[in-house]
């Protein structure tokens, strides 16, 4: 039997280390096993990890984000590339999370340094596959990030 694993400052300062020493600017913790249905992850991000417009095709994709520290911009597309709502997640604040059905395009902008993101959705994991990928906005190592992860932070100002 697993024994309890809590989401606590020693946990939150730790994953804020790692993702800024970590060249992608984010750091997962999970506290699933693999093999189980329900993945949960608690996830430091830095304000230079870039995580791209995507969507999660399949039907048991839907995915639960909330902030636990600090600030996030989140960005809801639709099919081709325009804004259809865009919100601060902040601990504490006003809005700390949301819960994306499959299919829906989402993007976000780290506003604050060690920031601590709690999500969930079903396993297995797959990593973001054809046709998931915004095809307007780059990848991540492509040209253009900068400019673009600029755009999206900019959608907070």
């Amino acid at each position: 039997m697993r024994k309890p694993a809590f989401m606590d400052q020693a946990l939150f300062g730790a994953l804020a280390e790692k993702a800024a020493v970590n060249p992608r600017g984010r750091q997962h913790h999970n506290f699933h096993e693999m093999e189980e249905p329900c993945h949960r992850m608690a996830v430091g991000l830095q304000t230079n990890t870039y995580i791209p417009p995507h969507r999660h095709l399949q039907d048991d994709k839907a995915e639960a984000l909330v902030v636990l520290k600090g600030r996030l911009g989140l960005l809801i597309f639709d099919e081709h590339g325009a804004v259809c709502d865009k919100r601060v997640l902040e601990a504490g604040g006003d809005c700390l999370g949301v819960d994306l059905a499959p299919g829906t395009y989402h993007g976000l902008v780290v506003l604050e340094d060690d920031s601590i993101l709690f999500e969930c959705k079903s396993g297995p994991y797959r990593p973001v596959g054809e046709g998931e990928h915004a095809y307007w906005a780059p990848r991540e190592g492509e040209g253009g990030v900068a400019q673009y992860q600029a755009w999206m932070r900019a959608q907070f100002d």
